[in-house]
């Protein structure tokens, strides 16, 4: 097991005025963390970023997202799903650029968009052949894959594990590598924990994000994490589980994500009490 802090806590893009972050980030004790690349125009910049993470000590995953309407591989226009597999590429060099291991993410469809019916057989259908051509490339390039089901607040094509899992199977071959979030699955789960047992029995879990119910500090709220913690090592889990956790400082992220006010003093009681958490629940849990 390795832990890890996602960067969106700080910024969308991150660059040299982050690096103190990094370094506290190793000095807690993290193992890498998850860098979001949403810039997919200078793969340099990624490359510059790997030689500071490894002069850090710091692993690293990626978080990608579908950026617009304009390249949505769900959609019924031909030219967005082309945009769609363009832009997927692109992030897929940059993530390889990095020394990403994971590409974590709803890359799937864009954020808060919606047709107001459930997923259709069509956007199903575009979305698999899009991910028909994506993993390979992905899988060449060493990266594992990490599609994140979101609440139905945010999207509306894989909301549960039940269906993240039957999408794995549409898209056929070996699948597609599912992302488990305590925080969609604390509300689109009716038992979170036994959707946990499914998605990793199926074969299909490769990531985790570990968020609190309110996307603020670690074991502050509601969501089971430590349960979701202790089930992992009891099914011999061995991959990441990366803090995620939202604040006001990124406008256009809070905004998707509807993080209209404070939930934490400030970013290092998120990352601490959050590791810490983590840490224990795994040391404490039985096998």
């Amino acid at each position: 097991m390795k832990i890890g802090m996602n960067l969106l806590l700080w910024t969308g893009h991150v660059g040299e005025e982050h690096v103190p972050v990094l370094k506290a980030l190793k000095a807690t004790g993290f193992d890498g963390v998850e860098v979001p690349v949403f810039d997919v125009s200078d793969q340099g910049h990624y490359c510059w970023l790997a030689g500071v993470l490894d002069d850090i000590g710091l692993e690293r995953t990626v978080v990608a997202i579908i950026p617009d309407e304009a390249h949505s591989p769900i959609s019924p226009d031909a030219a967005a799903r082309q945009g769609a597999r363009d832009h997927l590429r692109r992030v897929v060099d940059c993530t390889a650029a990095l020394g990403g291991q994971v590409l974590a993410g709803p890359w799937f469809q864009p954020l808060g968009v919606f047709t107001g019916e459930k997923p259709s057989g069509t956007e199903l259908d575009h979305c698999a052949e899009f991910h028909r051509e994506i993993l390979p490339y992905a899988k060449g390039a060493g990266i594992i894959a990490g599609l994140e089901p979101l609440n139905r607040f945010e999207a509306h094509l894989l909301n549960t594990c039940e269906q993240a899992i039957a999408y794995a199977e549409r898209v056929g071959g070996e699948g597609i590598g599912i992302l488990y979030d305590t925080f969609h699955a604390n509300i689109e789960e009716k038992d979170p924990i036994a959707a946990l047992c499914a998605l990793y029995s199926s074969g299909n879990l490769s990531h985790v994000h570990i968020s609190e119910n309110d996307r603020g500090t670690p074991g502050r709220g509601h969501a089971p994490i430590r349960e979701t913690i202790a089930t992992l090592k009891a099914l011999g889990y061995g991959g990441w589980l990366t803090i995620e956790a939202f604040g006001r400082g990124v406008p256009d992220l809070a905004a998707a994500t509807r993080v209209w006010r404070d939930f934490f003093a400030d970013e290092a009681e998120v990352y601490a009490e959050g590791y810490d958490l983590i840490r224990d629940c795994w040391e404490l849990a039985v096998l």
